[in-house]
């Protein structure tokens, strides 16, 4: 007896079988690039492969040079490198599980001069304009995709997934936005998809009959000029026709400009999709996107929207997703909250990926959680995320532990961060430490603010006390309320407010107060704010992607629930250091919320009428914006005084999360130095 009888159910594929319906969708970690860098791959999909993953795909290797992603990239087109890539497929096949590589071919995307792609028009994510291809040299590339899928055989992978989406050099075949080609790679749609076809085709044929071929065809673009429905349908049939065995459905291109996997993007949100697919087709496919816990996964495929589910990040989060769904203990499975602070951010600014809810991902052979030797008795105060991954790593290895803290629940900044609309994620968080402190019997004092006096006796103790808003040297600051007080506290707010601070926190409390639901919990309500066509009928024809190419309608954001005013002192754009994947999604929604932005602003004083300012270092065009509520967000200290207490009375602590640095808040630093610490007491 299973809660996901659908989830765990084998899939035949005829020459083989995989265990169930999940399947590790790619994600690029930094270590696909080096061979030198193949052991510490090779334990990550190892310790996924134990964890019960039906079938992985690798992060993408390109079939040639032209088709790197940036200079030296992974690449899979010699018989030297399929050797290397053996220590993977072996790794995984130990462990008893199953794993295709992805063929990537970044096209426009690519960032050296090298690129190639349909036609010579330059992508807005790369500097480099790309070559147009020649007839030949089309001809070259397919070919280079029947090599590696030969090479990938050789290499003891059990298939391939051919990346035919994302905007990738297939995908920009497929689109008149990126195909203005007159020849037989170009004009009709049949054409535009002849390079698709060929290469399924010619890698099927290259690869043999009993091996796993996977498309993952784009079924929204998400771009002006994208594909049409009828299109993406055309495409599926002939994908099949050509020897697919696998279609797994990719959402939007990197350079769209609606939000596909970002925390505020609602749960499951495109399976809808998958399933207007589905019954043109007679091969199993796979929806994505957004699905990140069993029961969610489990409703897709009992309404019948997919065959099959891909998650990535989840794995990143969690390894043991799979095992933890098979034997009844969803609710330990550490959930992923799509912040991609440690995951997609990394791979964007070319650093190693991991994840900033799980820090042994991608570090599986360096962090390591082994038993303790010597028995601890270990003191942690501050049950935020520093504390919390401190307190449940210390006690995993056996230590006895007890967390401290002075409010009545736990999750300190992460009991803030949930209540932001799109942010309801972060809740699982919470969730999930509540539940690792249960069965890894920390003994969790809540309601007590710890003493040094308390502490004394303790062989170890560590603090995470975390921070205090900061309250900025303002006349009238007084009148004012802190981030702290409106979300948490619920402060009553008026109809016109200032937010001082446009930082992270200043940025999610504005989406906070124009927002009077989330549109994360409504996926129609969230495809209307950002223009995404619907696949239900419930608008009509007019607005299916059957009649919307790209798959993009007028987006009819709902009206702010208060009119905002947001400030800045510094003279730079707002919400500059926000995170690279994630902060256009919030800059673009400030403007759908017609928040007014101010920067180099300096604050004058605060009055029950609102804020005076004037701009500029010359302190220039003084203004009072009139406003009913003030709320600052202007930054945190840190809460320290327990430190000092301890060594006035002899103890050492160590210090981790806000109480070690108050910068903007940083969940992903404060767990990484809670498990790290905890890895070596």
């Amino acid at each position: 007896m299973t809660d996901y009888p659908n989830l765990l159910r084998p899939l035949d594929l005829g020459f083989t079988t995989l265990r169930n319906r999940v399947l590790m969708g790619s994600m690029h970690t930094g270590n696909e690039d080096r061979s030198k860098d193949f052991g510490a791959l090779a334990a990550y999909f190892a310790e996924r492969a134990r964890g019960g993953v039906g079938l992985m795909v690798t992060g993408g290797f390109s079939p040639n040079r032209a088709g790197w992603f940036y200079p030296l990239s992974g690449k899979l087109s010699t018989p030297r490198e399929a050797r290397h890539h053996r220590e993977l497929t072996d790794a995984v096949h130990e462990a008893d599980g199953k794993i295709a590589v992805q063929l990537l071919h970044a096209g426009r995307y690519s960032y050296h001069p090298l690129a190639v792609s349909a036609s010579a028009i330059k992508s807005p994510i790369s500097k480099f304009r790309p070559r147009a291809l020649s007839d030949r040299g089309v001809r070259a590339q397919v070919a280079a995709f029947a090599r590696s899928a030969e090479l990938a055989r050789e290499a003891g992978y059990d298939g391939i997934e051919i990346m035919g989406s994302e905007g990738y050099l297939i995908n920009q075949f497929l689109a008149p936005r990126t195909n203005k080609r007159t020849d037989r790679w170009g004009g009709s749609p049949a054409n535009r998809r002849r390079v698709a076809v060929e290469v399924v085709r010619a890698c099927r044929r290259a690869a043999g009959p009993d091996f796993i071929v996977i498309y993952r065809l784009s079924v929204l673009d998400l771009v002006p000029d994208g594909q049409t429905w009828d299109e993406v349908v055309a495409l599926g049939q002939e994908v099949e026709a050509a020897g697919a065995t696998i279609i797994n459905t990719g959402i939007g291109w990197h350079e769209a400009r609606v939000p596909t996997i970002v925390t505020s993007v609602p749960r499951a949100a495109f399976a809808g999709v998958t399933a207007r697919l589905r019954p043109h087709v007679g091969i199993p496919v796979v929806t994505s996107n957004r699905i990140n816990m069993p029961q969610v996964a489990e409703e897709v495929l009992a309404r019948g929207d997919a065959d099959l589910v891909s998650m990535a990040r989840p794995f990143l989060a969690d390894p043991e997703w799979v095992r933890k769904a098979e034997t009844g203990r969803a609710d330990e499975i550490n959930t992923c909250i799509a912040c991609n602070q440690a995951c997609l951010d990394h791979t964007f600014a070319l650093k190693k990926a991991s994840c900033m809810v799980n820090p042994r991902a991608g570090n599986e052979t360096t962090l390591t959680l082994l038993p303790t030797r010597v028995v601890k008795r270990v003191a942690v105060v501050g049950a935020g995320p520093a504390g919390l991954s401190a307190a449940v790593a210390l006690a995993e290895r056996g230590h006895r532990v007890e967390l401290f803290e002075a409010e009545d629940d736990i999750g300190g900044q992460f009991a803030i961060a949930r209540r932001i609309p799109g942010k309801e994620e972060f809740a699982e968080t919470i969730r999930y430490y509540r539940r690792r402190v249960e069965l890894t019997g920390v003994r969790l004092h809540l309601g007590r603010r710890a003493t040094a006096d308390d502490l004394v006796g303790f062989d170890e103790v560590v603090v995470a006390t975390g921070v205090v808003p900061r309250v900025p040297a303002i006349p009238g600051v007084e009148h004012a309320l802190s981030y702290a007080d409106v979300v948490r506290g619920g402060a009553p707010v008026g109809a016109r407010v200032a937010v001082i601070g446009a930082g992270g926190i200043g940025v999610d409390v504005s989406e906070f107060l124009t927002h009077t639901t989330s549109p994360a919990l409504d996926p129609a309500r969230w495809r209307a704010e950002w223009g995404v066509a619907r696949w239900d009928g419930d608008q009509g024809d007019a607005t299916e992607p059957g009649a919307a190419r790209g798959g993009l309608v007028e987006p009819r954001p709902e009206a702010p629930a208060r009119q905002v005013y947001l400030l800045q002192r510094k003279a730079s754009r707002i919400g500059k250091g926000l995170g690279k994947t994630t902060g256009w999604v919030h800059r673009a929604t400030l403007a759908a919320k017609n928040v007014e932005q101010f920067t180099g602003v300096n604050y004058e004083r605060i009055t029950p009428r609102g804020v005076h300012v004037t701009f500029g270092p010359k302190r220039e065009r003084p203004r009072l914006l009139e406003v009913d509520t003030v709320v600052v967000c202007a930054g945190q200290e840190s809460v320290r005084d327990l430190v000092d207490a301890l060594a006035g009375r002899g103890v050492r602590a160590h210090v981790i999360g806000g109480a070690d640095v108050a910068a903007e808040l940083d969940a992903k630093r404060a767990i990484d130095q809670g498990t790290r610490l905890a890895a070596v007491i």
